[in-house]
């Protein structure tokens, strides 16, 4: 069984903590906390997020989901039940409950851990997916992304294009290098696979894998990620590079002309991956 990883800081500032919950088969629901309250991201289940909120003796002082899938959302209303934490979520989205709807620029303040962040519209895996990006004390720039951005992968696309996919991943690449990406699913291993086929000579890809064969072996996550390490070595944010160009352009059979295009091959390839 997986275990719970301990609560990461920032030069061992003690304002907030950092932690992912294991929930379902694979995700992860993030949560940030203080000595009395706790915020958590994509609560799929409520079960972990209740079982440490008891342990810790914290109020729950809101829940901010990224998108309306039932693995990020089934959890809301039993939460809700419970403590009365109040719901954010994306503005053009249907959701179990949504108190505050936000979209692109929106602000998150919840006073209680000095959280302050602000909403990003990142439309692909869904059609109204949103990331918060921002800061608690204590913490480097955080981005709760969902199942926008993986570790070295990115979302399926569902609901989006690939054009819109690809621009949301571009926005998030933006961000500081940094910032911690926190991923709503525990899919390293298999996107690194993936990532040396892509660029099987890449020793800093090789070296990342064996990390996270290590942390897998030891029943910890892999998360976070940053921003620093998706703009080097994901696949999926080096669509003008020459190897992953040509990488793509051989796995298609048939010329690529631009940005989209390597990333609609890219996508693919990935999805029937093994």
């Amino acid at each position: 069984m997986m275990q719970v990883a301990p609560a990461f800081t920032s030069g061992g500032v003690k304002d907030a903590a950092i932690l992912p919950l294991p929930a379902l088969a694979d995700n992860y629901i993030w949560i940030v906390f203080n000595d009395a309250a706790a915020v958590v991201v994509d609560p799929g289940e409520a079960g972990p997020v209740l079982t440490l909120l008891e342990r810790r003796q914290l109020k729950l002082a809101a829940i901010l989901l990224t998108h309306h899938h039932s693995d990020h959302v089934g959890g809301v209303l039993e939460l809700c039940h419970h403590t009365g934490a109040m719901v954010y979520g994306p503005a053009r989205e249907t959701l179990p409950r949504c108190d505050i709807a936000l979209a692109e620029g929106d602000p998150v303040h919840v006073p209680q851990l000095g959280l302050e962040m602000r909403t990003l519209d990142v439309p692909g895996h869904t059609a109204g997916h949103i990331a918060y990006y921002g800061r608690v004390p204590g913490q480097q720039p955080l981005l709760f992304c969902g199942d926008t951005l993986f570790a070295c992968g990115c979302g399926r696309l569902f609901e989006g294009t690939a054009a819109q996919m690809l621009d949301s991943l571009q926005k998030l690449s933006t961000l500081p290098s940094n910032t911690n990406v926190c991923c709503a699913h525990e899919y390293t291993l298999a996107n690194l696979r993936w990532a040396l086929t892509v660029d099987p000579a890449n020793r800093f890809l090789q070296q990342w894998y064996q990390e996270a064969q290590h942390l897998r072996e030891q029943g910890l996550p892999t998360l976070p990620s940053s921003i620093r390490h998706e703009r080097v070595l994901n696949p999926f944010l080096r669509t003008r590079q020459v190897k992953v160009i040509h990488a793509a352009t051989t796995w298609a059979g048939h010329p690529l002309s631009t940005s989209v295009e390597v990333f609609a091959a890219l996508r693919e390839w990935k999805n029937t991956f093994k």
